[in-house]
C-alpha cells in the first residue's frame, strides 16, 4: 500500500471528521486551546450567507415551493418518505438517494446532508437537558448498558455551551428536564396559555412550556461570537439564516475558529479511513479520497476526532480493518454498529380551540410553539406496568384565514381575509430503546460511486415503543380536551427510525471495553486518540432532542484530551 509522506502541509495537531453540530463544535474547542486543526468535509463547501433561498417568498420559489413527484422519485424517494422535508427551499441542503444509495433489512429513513455545516444549517435546534432520569435508566432497568457519566458530569458542560449556543426558554424547575442558561422565550400565545394552565390543573405532571430552541431572541455580541446577531422571528431557520440568528456551524462554530488562525478547512474530502500503527496502538491520521478529482490522500495529526455523524462516523469505524482491529476500529467489544436509536413519532393529535376570536399574535416564532416535557414513569405516582421510559410533545396553536367564508366577490375576499379559528396540534416523541438487534454494517461487496462499501440498516420499532404510542396518542387526546378543544383529531402512522432525524448509537458510551466502543471521556476504549463525540456515543436515547449534548460532550471530551496531552498520556 502507498504509504503518503508526512510534510508539514499534510500534518496537524488534530483532525476531525465531519463539520456539523459536533464537529464544528470540537474544531472550534481544539482551535481556541492552540491547536493545529484540520477539519474535513465529504461534501461541498458552504460559507456564511450562501443561503439562496433565504430571503424568497413561497410564491418566488418554483411550484409553490413544492418539488414535482417526477423529481422526487428520481433523486429523494427515500429522502421524502416523511412526505414535508423535501421542497423547493431546502433541496440544496438534502442528499440525493441515488448520489449515495443505502440498503435496508428493515426501513431506515436516514436524512443526509453532504456540505459544510452538515444538519446544523436545517437542524430543528429544539435544546433540551438530560438528567438523571435518562443517564440512570439503564442501570435501574437492566437494559442495554449502564452510562459511564451521570448529571453532574456533564452539567457545568451544559451550562458552557449554552452560554455560547444561546437558547431561548423559560425555567420552570422540572427535574426530568433541568433548567439551563436561558435566553427570554419566545412567549406562549394566549390559546397556548390557556392551554398550560387547564392542562396543569387537571393533570400536575404535565407542564406545557415555549418550546426551547437556539434562536437569539436577545443579541450579546461579548458571548455570541462567530457571524451571529438577533433572530428575526422569521421562521425560515432550514433555509439558512443571513442574520445567524440561530446556531450552525457555518454563522459560530467554525468562523470563531477561523479567526484563531489554527483552522484549515478542507471540503470535498470523503474519509473512509482512520489509519492506524500496530507498533504504538494509536492512529496516525486519515485517508481521504477527494469528491471531485479521486486522488486518494493521507493527512497526519496526533488526535483525531469522529464527528461524520452517527452512521457516518461508526461507517469509518467499521472500514478501519487492520490485524489488530479486523472488524472495524476499537470494535473488540462487537457493538460497533449496534444499538442504533431514534425516537419516534407520527403519533399526536389536533383540535380547534373555541373562543379568542379577538385575540391574535405577531411575528413568526422559530420554535413551533409549546413543549410539554416528560411526564410518564418519572415517579411511583406516573409509573406504568404496559412499557418503559417515556415521551414528550412538541406543538403549537395558530389561526389560519377564514377560508369556509360565505359570500362571493368583495364579500367574500374581505370576510376570507379575517382570521379563522384557533387550532392546536401536538407531535409526540417517543424514546426508543437501546436494542443489540437494531443495527447497522458495511457491504463490502457492493461499492458506492467513490469506491467505499455500501451501508445497510436493520432497526425497527418493537413491544416497548408499540405501546408507548398508543399511550401518547391517548394523553395528547385528554390534554386537548381538558384544554376545551373540539373537533379533536389523533394519529398514529408509525414510522421507522430515523424518521426524527435524531439517530444515534451505534458506537456507545460504558464501563466496560467488552461491551461498549467508548468510555466516559468518548475516547475509543482501545485506541486513546481517537474521540467520537457525535450521535454514535449515546448508550441511550431519552426522550430529548439530543445536539445540546453533542455539543456539551463534545467541548467536555476536548477538555479532557487536553489535559492528557498536557500530561503527557496522549
Amino acid at each position: 500500500m502507498y504509504i503518503q509522506p508526512k510534510t508539514n502541509e499534510n500534518t496537524f495537531d488534530a483532525i476531525v471528521i465531519g463539520t456539523g453540530i459536533s464537529g464544528g463544535y470540537a474544531a472550534m474547542e481544539l482551535c481556541k486551546k492552540g491547536y493545529k486543526t484540520l477539519i474535513l468535509e465529504r461534501g461541498r463547501d458552504v460559507k456564511h450567507g450562501d443561503y439562496p433561498t433565504a430571503n424568497m417568498d413561497n410564491w418566488e420559489l418554483e411550484y409553490n415551493n413544492k418539488v414535482p413527484k417526477e423529481e422526487i422519485a428520481r433523486h429523494y424517494s427515500k429522502q421524502n418518505r416523511l412526505s414535508w422535508w423535501v421542497n423547493q427551499d431546502n433541496k440544496h441542503w438534502i442528499a440525493k438517494d441515488d448520489e449515495y444509495d443505502y440498503d435496508e433489512v428493515n426501513r431506515f429513513d436516514w436524512i443526509r446532508g453532504h456540505h459544510v455545516g452538515g444538519r446544523s444549517i436545517m437542524w430543528g435546534r429544539h435544546c433540551y437537558r438530560w438528567s438523571d432520569l435518562d443517564f440512570e435508566a439503564n442501570a435501574k432497568e437492566g437494559i442495554g448498558v449502564d452510562w459511564p457519566i451521570r448529571y453532574a458530569d456533564i452539567e457545568p458542560w451544559y451550562s458552557y455551551v449554552e452560554k455560547f449556543v444561546g437558547v431561548q426558554g423559560q425555567k420552570e424547575g422540572l427535574p426530568q428536564v433541568p433548567d439551563g442558561e436561558f435566553l427570554p422565550p419566545f412567549q406562549l400565545n394566549c390559546a397556548e396559555q390557556m392551554m398550560r394552565e387547564k392542562i396543569n390543573a387537571k393533570y400536575p405532571y404535565r407542564l406545557l412550556t415555549p418550546g426551547r430552541t437556539a434562536n437569539l431572541s436577545q443579541y450579546n455580541p461579548d458571548v455570541h461570537k462567530g457571524l451571529r446577531g438577533q433572530c428575526q422571528a422569521r421562521d425560515r431557520c432550514w433555509r439558512g439564516c443571513p442574520y445567524g440568528g440561530y446556531f450552525s456551524s457555518v454563522s459560530a462554530t467554525l468562523p470563531v475558529a477561523m479567526d484563531t488562525g489554527n483552522l484549515t478547512l478542507r471540503a470535498d474530502s470523503i474519509v473512509h479511513t482512520i489509519i492506524f500503527d500496530d507498533k504504538t496502538q494509536k492512529a496516525t491520521g486519515v485517508r481521504v479520497k477527494d469528491r471531485n478529482t479521486g486522488e486518494e490522500l493521507e493527512f497526519y495529526s496526533r488526535i483525531v476526532f469522529c464527528n461524520a455523524s452517527t452512521v457516518g462516523s461508526t461507517a469509518i469505524l467499521l472500514n478501519s480493518r487492520s490485524e489488530r482491529f479486523p472488524d472495524g476500529l476499537g470494535n473488540d467489544s462487537g457493538e460497533l454498529g449496534h444499538n442504533l436509536m431514534d425516537h419516534h413519532y407520527g403519533m399526536g393529535a389536533s383540535a380547534e380551540l373555541p373562543g379568542m376570536k379577538d385575540q391574535y399574535y405577531k411575528g413568526r416564532r422559530p420554535n413551533g410553539g409549546f413543549y410539554i416535557p416528560r411526564f410518564r414513569n418519572i415517579n411511583k405516582e406516573t409509573q406504568r406496568k404496559d412499557y418503559r421510559r417515556g415521551f414528550g410533545y412538541q406543538g403549537g396553536a395558530s389561526r389560519g384565514l377564514n377560508f369556509g367564508a360565505d359570500g362571493i366577490g368583495e364579500q367574500l375576499k374581505k370576510s376570507a381575509a379575517q382570521p379563522g379559528p384557533w387550532r392546536v396540534w401536538m407531535t409526540c416523541f417517543g424514546e426508543l430503546l437501546p436494542y443489540h438487534e437494531n443495527k447497522m454494517y458495511l457491504n463490502f461487496e457492493k461499492l458506492d460511486q467513490h469506491g467505499q462499501p455500501t451501508l445497510v440498516f436493520d432497526a425497527k420499532l418493537r413491544e416497548n415503543e408499540m405501546a408507548l404510542r398508543k399511550d401518547g396518542v391517548n394523553c395528547a387526546a385528554e390534554m386537548l380536551d381538558a384544554a376545551g378543544g373540539v373537533n379533536i383529531q389523533t394519529t398514529n402512522n408509525e414510522t421507522a427510525p430515523g424518521a426524527a432525524i435524531h439517530e444515534m448509537g451505534t458506537a456507545r458510551m460504558g464501563r466496560d471495553p467488552k461491551t461498549s466502543v467508548l468510555n466516559k471521556w468518548n475516547q475509543v476504549h482501545a485506541v486513546k486518540n481517537v474521540f467520537v463525540t457525535d450521535g454514535s456515543f449515546m448508550t441511550s436515547s431519552a426522550t430529548q432532542n439530543p445536539s445540546i449534548t453533542y455539543m456539551a460532550m463534545t467541548a467536555r471530551a476536548v477538555d479532557k484530551m487536553h489535559q492528557l496531552v498536557q500530561a503527557g498520556e496522549l
